[in-house]
């Protein structure tokens, strides 16, 4: 069949169980379908954000190298003008599509970008042959931006997120988007063009294409008919969503039986305007479902369009023949905007004068609402907390992988434990596609190395294990099978490291060490067995006080490698030297 295509499904603020196949209740049959003859991961981790996620999805490395140290709409004073906080993808690495389109691959992008508001960074620059995209990190889902039209102010977090279309090297205003559009239709509507429009001889070429979804992150809108099959399905409160969704992680094999929930966070501030359930008065507990069930038409409105994709693509007789991978950014969104400090002036002013958050109301153009830290621990439990947090809720996320060479072998719904990160989809996809990362430079500039892991030789191990009959498998250049293949995909020994927010993390094999400030944690290094406590509940620090100091001796070389900025006392005062 010639060299695989490429299709990179990525879901904006998706929690660990939001979807059919990982216990949701959530109606995702296109998503499910992709994991019938595919691998569910269940130890995949991501970076704690969206913009850094991206850019290690994209070049292979930590987000600190390619440019993202820190998100650019939270960055502080002692990281500016640091390498690695550039706040665009870099030139220090080549970005996956531009090596495959110079290889040869079509190269598409239809989706959330993130990677650098000026047009020199904009997707046209970094690869892409086609691209319609939203620039920066969120937008009205509807395109409904009626400040721009009377030129007013916005409050501050709203003014670091300016809804910001752009087609190849085209600035699009959102007045020019039409009245009927919608973030996911669209998105897959353009990719869809693109690859309608292909010409005979662009046919006869693999493609790459990557279809950033910017739901289900806020403000939380769907169409009605997306959202009414959820009425009442979340009248019991998120306490009682969570766990069911944990019963059911268990019963699908997804996490350990033996796996204890953490208690959802919600600090100060934050506890007082995300109450426990039973506080709540009718009104308030019927408005707080509301968002939940906005959320989950927001989601199965993503399943339908991924499925018109997936349609498209099995009607060309190409599916079989494309490496799909479906994933989240980072952890489910458990914070709440009013309590941002980042917001600096009071939202809801801004809501009044432009939004209706009537109960009648909420989902539509007009409304502006997100759902807080409890439910958002529904979507990442048994883990701790959610997005922006180094913990397993904030990193741990769905990811499925569909590629009929590697996973039709495999049984039913296959799962499969082993750890792996973003980094590692870029060298795997240069090895299927017998692509061989540059030597540095590469066309004048200075690269950096890769630091995921092919997963390939485990892959084709785990497939063989599975049929005895299969064929002995080859790569695409020709190279066969190692002959003492791998037990896992990265070694035993290997350390990741996180930071981000000032929150810390480290991890090799089955422990973990996190640092998170107060007040959503202790402010110490804490040490946790991930095999016997999935959940980071109990610290095991004074019971294993060499592994938490070889874990620290870890982290200063990550720091050191990747070029974590840090400042005393903020930052030195955190690790051990």
């Amino acid at each position: 069949m010639g060299r695989p295509n490429f299709l990179i499904v990525v879901a904006d603020d998706l929690g660990f169980s939001d979807t059919g196949v990982y216990g949701s209740e959530i109606e995702t049959p296109s998503i499910d379908r992709l994991a019938q003859d595919g691998l569910r991961f269940t130890d995949f981790h991501a970076a704690s954000a969206c913009s850094p996620t991206r850019s290690m999805l994209l070049s292979g490395t930590d987000h600190h190298i390619a440019g993202i140290g820190a998100m650019i709409e939270s960055i502080k004073d002692f990281q500016r003008n640091k390498q690695g906080y550039e706040g665009y993808l870099n030139d220090r690495v080549v970005s996956l599509p531009e090596l495959l389109r110079d290889k040869g691959y079509k190269t598409y992008m239809s989706g959330k970008w993130h990677l650098g508001l000026s047009k020199e960074r904009w997707p046209h620059s970094r690869g892409f042959d086609r691209s319609f995209s939203l620039l920066p990190g969120a937008a009205n889902h509807y395109a409904y931006e009626p400040q721009l039209e009377n030129g007013d102010k916005r409050p501050s977090l709203l003014a670091r997120t300016p809804p910001y279309y752009v087609e190849d090297d085209r600035h699009i205003p959102p007045k020019e988007l039409g009245k009927d559009f919608y973030s996911s239709d669209a998105f897959a509507d353009k990719l869809l063009q693109y690859l309608g429009e292909r010409s005979d001889t662009e046919r006869e070429q693999p493609f790459f294409a990557y279809l950033a979804f910017s739901a289900p992150h806020w403000p939380l809108q769907a169409p009605e008919e997306a959202i009414i099959p959820y009425r009442g399905r979340y009248d019991d409160g998120p306490e009682a969503l969570r766990q069911e969704r944990v019963r059911n992680l268990k019963k699908l094999g997804l996490v350990p039986e033996h796996a204890i929930p953490h208690d959802v966070v919600a600090p100060h501030k934050q506890r007082m305007l995300s109450r426990q359930w039973e506080t709540l008065s009718p009104s308030e507990k019927a408005f707080s479902s509301r968002t939940m069930e906005t959320y989950a038409g927001m989601v199965q409105r993503l399943d339908s369009q991924l499925e018109r994709v997936l349609d498209y693509l099995r009607s060309t007789q190409e599916l079989d023949n494309t490496f799909v991978i479906f994933m989240s950014d980072n952890g489910a969104e458990g914070t709440l905007l009013e309590a941002a400090p980042i917001i600096g002036e009071n939202i809801f002013e801004h809501i009044d004068k432009y939004y209706n958050n009537s109960l009648e109301n909420m989902g539509r153009f007009d409304s502006y609402v997100w759902y807080g830290p409890h439910w958002a621990s529904a979507g990442t439990a048994p883990s701790r907390l959610y997005k922006a947090f180094i913990a397993e809720g904030g990193i741990r996320v769905p990811f499925i992988l569909r590629y009929p060479p590697l996973t039709s072998a495999r049984p039913t719904l296959s799962i499969e434990h082993a750890f792996c990160t973003v980094m590692d989809i870029y060298p795997t996809i240069l090895e299927l596609a017998g692509i061989s990362y540059p030597a540095s430079p590469y066309k004048c500039h200075e690269i950096v190395p890769l630091r995921g892991t092919s997963w390939l030789p485990y892959l084709r191990h785990a497939s063989d294990d599975c049929s005895s009959a299969a064929a002995p498998a080859t790569l695409t250049n020709g190279s066969s099978t190692p002959s003492s293949p791998p037990a896992r995909i990265h070694a035993e020994e290997s350390v990741t490291g996180w930071e981000l927010f000032g929150r810390l993390a480290v991890r090799q094999g089955k422990w973990k060490a996190t640092f998170i400030p107060a007040p959503y944690g202790p402010e110490v290094w804490e040490l946790f067995d991930l095999e016997q406590d999935p959940g980071e509940t109990r610290s095991v620090a004074e019971e294993e006080p060499a592994k938490l100091r070889e874990l620290l001796k870890a982290w200063n070389e990550y720091v050191g490698e990747v070029g974590v900025a840090r400042e005393p006392p903020e930052y030195g005062t955190l690790v051990v030297e």
